[in-house]
């Protein structure tokens, strides 16, 4: 029923958009077209910067790029705006990839601070070339001709702009809801995390920059021929600042409050322009203080912007049942019980003069529980973060069935099949507990940005979701499925950690301290899946300095106190070891 209803609130604002040109004012439709275009670079910077977590200031030179392109070639050497489009997108492709590989390396306020650099770069050469008609522009750009019918005024292309701009906010909301739209969900907070399961976070924030660059370029080809006259001033630092506000009114974090974002910028400017100067009765740009000051506050009561409050509005979506009956994914041939699997030869690392693990040695072999323990600060974690690549070791070497990995970055490593679970609980908790299990398979997908965009994958997406239920269930958590991972006690999002790690069909399975602040009866639950994971012929490197909780789960044991190995064997002599005793108690039996 919610979904019905859903659709009959769409259906009918479509209707109301469509027909709006047949009774509203020339005015008002050419603001139609404002916020249309308008609505194409915001949600680009939806895509980058509300869910990408990266600030850009430099989208109105995207806009420029594609406008002065179809500008010039359609007016100097007569070429069909239609043939202008690709060249134009490549021409915005080219730059974003190179201002992209500069810019993203750059982080904090750097970053932002780099897309302004190179946005007021780019203005100032669209106002010096001569061959773009420097600060006087472009003027006589022939209009759009679809089908036959010349796009000559406003109410004419409405109907290309609208449609191209809805079909531009599909896209990217198909993108957020599939396999690399999980992975881009992560990049804001949690891309150490999304790397340990095969996540290519480089090329990922290169993709969405790419993305965001080309749906701007695309708004200035119309704009271009919309208005048809461009010039330098439209696609200046303040035109980027209000597409990033537009993004931000609306609502950073959701697509459809792009349009939101555009229209209530773009109207309530054309508004302060006509009131203001009647309430004052003198002339001026009071206009933007007052813009100013509606955004702070507006900031101030609401920072996650308008579209929240519309999404409490709408009915919730029906909770369906995952897909039981999909495809199962492939899986990973697993080794031979016995087999040597992780090697850890003499490995150091420093911290300035602080040695957190120094010349340490131990080995994991197929089908065992190895424990990893210590006191807190021993460097269990540190050693697990080596083992991961997200640390570099200063000296010795870590190889993995045979292969050296150590110098390998954490994607990578994540490919061979290490999977891994963090001290402190590293979720996204705003998603379901199913699309954050869902994430630990990335590397058993396939299908890009462009499947994804175009809504091709959902046969893969079947199969992702079905491998997540799967793994939900095994760790006892199929009541919580469809709830926001954030909202679940410690221990279960611990749990669906290890649910998340599993659907990674892992090797190895490094838990680091999965017990930490878990209540007596929530370890028990956990000590007894792990059980289940090693009869299942899971090999499992377990970090953790609660003896007790170990000493009757693991087969071995590696004690760490300050960085090196103070012991190493069965549970038993482990227990009955002096320094190990003198290590945890201080001597006290």
């Amino acid at each position: 029923m919610n979904r019905r209803r859903s659709a009959a609130a769409t259906i009918a604002a479509l209707l109301v958009l469509a027909t709006a040109p047949l009774f509203l004012p020339e005015f008002y439709v050419t603001l139609l077209n404002y916020i249309g275009l308008a609505s194409i670079v915001a949600v680009g910077l939806v895509l980058l910067t509300g869910v990408g977590g990266l600030t850009s200031f430099g989208q109105a030179a995207f806009v420029g790029i594609g406008a002065y392109t179809t500008a010039y070639l359609t007016t100097a050497h007569g070429l069909s705006p239609w043939l202008a489009l690709p060249v134009g997108l490549l021409l915005t492709a080219g730059a974003a990839l190179f201002l992209g590989f500069i810019t993203l390396r750059l982080s904090g306020h750097y970053l932002p601070l780099g897309t302004i650099a190179w946005g007021i770069a780019i203005y100032f050469l669209f106002g010096n070339l001569q061959f773009l008609g420097k600060h006087s522009g472009i003027a006589e750009i022939p209009p759009l001709n679809l089908l036959g019918w010349p796009l000559i005024d406003g109410r004419d292309i409405f109907y290309l702009i609208w449609p191209i701009t809805l079909l531009s906010l599909l896209a990217v909301r198909n993108l957020l809801d599939s396999r690399s739209g999980r992975a881009i969900r992560a990049l804001r907070t949690r891309s150490t995390m999304a790397e340990s399961f095969g996540v290519d976070t480089r090329r990922l924030k290169i993709i969405i920059f790419l993305h965001a660059a080309l749906l701007a370029s695309l708004s200035g080809w119309l704009y271009a021929h919309f208005l048809r006259y461009v010039s330098p001033s439209p696609f200046g630092i303040n035109a980027s600042i209000d597409y990033l506000f537009m993004a931000v009114i609306g609502g950073s974090a959701y697509v459809w409050g792009a349009v939101l974002g555009a229209g209530i910028l773009t109207l309530l400017k054309e508004w302060l322009k006509e009131i203001l100067p009647r309430l004052l009765d003198h002339s001026g740009n009071y206009e933007i203080v007052v813009f100013g000051l509606l955004i702070v506050l507006m900031l101030h009561r609401t920072r996650d912007g308008i579209a929240p409050f519309f999404v409490r509005l709408l009915p919730a979506d029906d909770k369906r049942a995952p897909p039981t009956r999909a495809e199962p994914l492939p899986s990973r041939a697993q080794p031979q019980k016995g087999e040597l699997l992780l090697e850890v030869r003499q490995v150091t690392k420093r911290f300035a003069a602080l040695a957190a693990v120094a010349d340490l040695s131990f080995e994991v072999k197929a089908g065992e529980i190895l424990g990893l323990i210590g006191p807190n600060g021993a460097g269990k974690s540190t050693m697990f973060n080596l083992a991961t690549g997200v640390l570099p070791a200063n000296d010795g070497s870590i190889l993995f069935r045979g292969e050296r990995i150590d110098a390998m970055p954490t994607s990578d490593i994540a490919k061979l099949g290490i999977g891994r679970t963090f001290q402190h609980v590293n979720i996204l908790p705003r998603m379901s507990v199913l699309e954050n299990v869902a994430l630990g398979a990335h590397l058993r997908g396939r299908a890009g940005v462009i499947a994804a965009s175009l809504r091709l994958d959902r046969a893969e997406e079947e199969r992702l979701f079905a491998e997540a239920a799967r793994q939900i269930e095994r760790v006892d958590l199929a009541a919580s499925m469809y709830a926001s991972a954030g909202s679940l006690p410690l221990g279960s999002q611990r749990l669906v950690e290890i649910a998340r790690a599993l659907s990674a069909d892992p090797v190895l399975l490094l838990l680091d301290e999965p017990a930490a602040g878990l209540r007596h009866r929530e370890k028990a639950v956990l000590a007894d899946l792990l059980r289940k994971l090693r009869h299942g012929g899971m090999t499992i490197l377990l970090v953790e300095h609660d003896m007790e909780f170990v000493m009757g789960l693991v087969d071995r044991i590696v004690v760490m106190n300050f960085g090196v190995k103070l012991a190493e064997g069965a549970p038993r002599s482990i227990q009955a070891n002096p320094a190990v005793v003198e290590a945890y108690l201080g001597g006290v039996a």
